[in-house]
Order: C-alpha cells, then sequence, then structure tokens
C-alpha cells in the first residue's frame, strides 16, 4: 500500500488554521506521515476560520457548526488541499456531504487544567477564596464548575493560548481553565497548576485527539492517513462522538465525557449533561466491547435523557439559539 502510494509522486497539500496550536499540531502529522513515506511532499496550506476572526462574541453566541472547520472544509471539496488537520473537539460530529473522518491520533491528556494567577499558586479550585474569577469558554467547563464550586465567579475568555495566558498574568482573572493538551503541544507544561479530575469536569468529546478530515471515497489519502491512526482512541472517541451526536449537542453545549478500555477490550463511556446554570447535571455509565463503540454512545445519550437530559438540552437551545 506504501509503495503504490509513494509511486504517485504528487504533492499532497494539508489544511490547517493558522493558530498557533493549530500549525503545531499539523506540522507534527506532516513530520509523522514523512517518517512512514519519505518519498511523498506534503506542503502546509493556512487558512483562517470564522472562529478565528470573531474574537469579541462568546462563542455559544456565535453558533459551532464548522466554526473553526468551514473554510478548511471549502477547501478539501475544491481539491485546493486534500486533508485537513483538527483538534478533534472542534470537529462537528455531522460532517458536510462529500467529507469524512479519515484517521483519529493517538490521544494525550484530554482533561482540563487550571492555570493560576501568581498570588494563588498555593491555591487549587476548591481552595480559590470567594469571588475569584475564573476564566472560560467553554459552556461545558462553566456548568460542571458551577455546580462544583458556586462561589466562584466565571467571565468569558476569548483568544488563542497565548492570550489568555497574559489576560491571566495581567491580572483580568484569578484563573483559567484550559486543556491539558493544548498547554503541553505548545510547551507550556509548566503553566499547568491542576490536572482538574474527571470526577470534577468531564472533558470535551474528542479533546486531546486530532482529527483528520478528507473527501470520502479518496483511497490514495485515506492509506496514507491510515499510517498514524490510533486504534484504542479512534474506538474511545467513536463512542464519545456518538454520545454527542445522538444528543443533538455541539462544542457549546454543556456535554462531557470520559472513556476508557481495559485489558479485556471493555470500553467504558461515561457522560454528563448540565444546565447552564450548573444546578441540573445528569451524568451515567455503559460499557461494553469496544468493537461496539457508536452503539455505546447510543446507549448512554438514550440513558441520558430519560433522566432529563433533553430537557435541559431544549432550555439551553431555546436561551443560547440552535446552531
Amino acid at each position: 500500500m506504501t509503495s503504490t502510494v509513494e509511486t504517485n509522486k504528487r504533492t499532497v497539500r494539508i489544511g490547517t488554521r493558522k493558530s498557533q496550536l493549530a500549525l503545531v499540531q499539523t506540522y507534527w502529522v506532516k513530520a509523522e506521515l514523512e517518517k512512514h513515506f519519505p518519498k511523498i511532499k506534503f506542503e502546509v496550506e493556512e487558512m483562517s476560520t470564522k472562529g478565528d476572526k470573531i474574537l469579541d462574541v462568546p462563542l455559544a453566541k456565535i453558533g459551532d457548526k464548522g466554526l473553526f472547520t468551514k473554510e478548511l472544509e471549502v477547501g478539501m471539496l475544491t481539491h485546493q488541499t486534500d486533508f485537513a488537520v483538527h483538534s478533534l473537539k472542534d470537529l462537528p460530529t455531522n460532517l458536510p456531504e462529500g467529507l469524512m473522518l479519515g484517521c483519529v491520533t493517538k490521544r494525550v491528556d484530554p482533561a482540563d487544567a487550571l492555570v493560576v494567577h501568581e498570588k494563588h499558586k498555593d491555591k487549587e479550585l476548591a481552595t480559590l477564596p470567594p469571588g475569584a474569577v475564573i476564566g472560560t469558554s467553554s459552556l461545558r467547563r462553566l456548568a460542571q464548575l458551577r455546580h462544583h464550586y458556586p462561589h466562584l465567579k466565571f467571565k468569558d475568555i476569548r483568544g488563542n493560548v497565548n492570550t489568555r495566558l497574559a489576560k491571566l498574568d495581567s491580572g483580568d482573572y484569578d484563573a483559567i481553565i484550559l486543556a491539558v493538551a493544548g498547554l503541553q503541544r505548545l510547551d507550556f507544561s509548566d503553566r499547568i497548576h491542576q490536572n482538574i479530575s474527571p470526577e470534577v469536569s468531564l472533558h470535551a468529546v474528542g479533546q486531546g485527539a486530532l482529527g483528520i478530515e478528507c473527501r470520502e471515497g479518496d483511497a490514495e489519502i485515506l492509506a496514507i492517513l491510515k499510517a498514524i491512526e490510533d486504534a484504542d482512541t479512534n474506538a474511545r472517541t467513536t463512542a464519545e462522538r456518538a454520545f454527542l451526536r445522538e444528543l443533538e449537542g455541539g462544542c457549546q453545549v454543556p456535554i462531557g465525557v470520559n472513556t476508557s478500555i481495559d485489558e479485556n477490550n471493555i470500553l467504558t463511556l461515561k457522560g454528563m449533561v448540565a444546565s447552564l446554570d450548573g444546578q441540573q447535571l445528569i451524568k451515567d455509565t455503559v460499557s461494553g466491547n469496544r468493537n461496539e463503540s457508536e452503539q455505546l454512545g447510543k446507549d448512554l445519550a438514550a440513558k441520558l435523557r430519560e433522566q432529563g437530559a433533553g430537557d435541559i438540552l431544549a432550555e439551553i437551545f431555546a436561551e443560547v439559539g440552535r446552531n
């Protein structure tokens, strides 16, 4: 398969957002593919997305369908690029006609991280003083933290990781919440003050993994991408994305997950739906064979709906508007 691909001698073009994190992730993918296919030339094409351009409006008010992906998808459909690298958590569960999720790479730590202002370096989430201002742009994080720490105040924060860290350090916030994975990939591991337990904050669907989107039926590109696919991450995120899809949720809905696969190939999926104010929080778990990951996601969604998740989501859609 590799030799067939390599004899074609054509350039493979990779679409990416222009943000620092997106570029780091894309060039990592490029380097990994070059190890497997040294005779193929891979080129990176940078693009700006709607989510990159609108920085003064909370994400939930913009709507999240293709917020960080649409321009990249147009690039693939018009054959400007061959595939695009995304943070999997940004990739909608329903993709445009003609496109597919071609590969999921090995997941790094999917947890949320607490990053604190210098004056709180001796504190953790549970010991921050009442009224401490926490920055997050995620409704998922917001709802869960409000549920567990109602004495804290929360304030929206936008911009790339460097911008958010600068706002924290200048005193606009007492602490901010970011993904461990993003901080690690940008060499900011030293800023991770606390890995937030999944008991407090279930992570976003796909968090910590990269999703590579490509054209359906492009056998050559799919053959190339499979070289860096991680089977465990693929099974786990398939369950997570099926759970999210079944609940008709998006990136900007308070839905969280956590997955694991044990030595007997049993996949366990935990899922959560919460109201925006954190007052209502429904959580449950399913387990089954890893080969049934899609069905496990659907089963968990059904369990949470039976417990009232549908009503919570209907209220949220009414408040922030269906995307």
